[in-house]
């Protein structure tokens, strides 16, 4: 149970930091970083496996890469459930998901 809320307050920091790095996102506050965390991982585990298997022609036709904007998509979800998060377009959001990824992983490897 404590991975899991480790995990949640990793992801939430993570999208606190790009939130102030990308100009396109924005929070509000710590609560709306905690629940947009929090959603996006119900997001992911719910809605972006049908998403990937409904573009999965798109996805081997650019080699994975589309991926990425399937990525940006579940933030957009995302920042459309909750408030006090949003994300200006899907050039944010990709970006946005990309540097989430990123933050998020160097965070979990610092604290392991």
């Amino acid at each position: 149970m404590y991975k899991y809320i480790a995990k949640l307050l990793i992801n939430m920091l993570a999208l606190i930091i790009v939130a102030a790095i990308i100009p396109g996102i924005t929070l509000t506050g710590v609560w709306a970083g905690f629940w947009a965390s929090f959603i996006l991982g119900f997001v992911n585990i719910i809605i972006k496996p049908i998403i990937i298997i409904l573009t999965l022609p798109f996805t081997i036709l650019t080699l994975g890469l589309f991926l990425l904007v399937v990525n940006g998509v579940m933030l957009m979800i995302t920042a459309g459930l909750v408030s006090g998060f949003t994300v200006s377009g899907i050039f944010s959001a990709v970006i946005g998901a990309i540097l989430l990824s990123l933050v998020s992983g160097l965070i979990t490897d610092l604290t392991d």
